[in-house]
């Protein structure tokens, strides 16, 4: 089964940590990443999809960060 989370943040070294964590569990980058700059909080935000193949049956209950 293919697994596929939207990692979002901050442009921040914070964001940057949870990519490379992702990166070091196997996960793998999907596409290219995407900013947009959040007028309301004055913050560029930014996303990268992540897909991760592991065995097993999807279920909604998943903990995707902890798979």
């Amino acid at each position: 089964m293919k697994l596929y989370r939207l990692l979002t943040g901050d442009d921040t070294a914070d964001f940057c940590h949870k990519v490379t964590e992702a990166l070091s569990k196997d996960w793998e980058l999907y596409g290219d990443p995407a900013y947009a700059y959040d007028e309301k909080r004055g913050a560029m935000r930014c996303a990268q999809a992540v897909v991760k193949v592991v065995p097993g049956e999807y279920s909604k209950n998943m903990k995707l960060g902890e798979m």
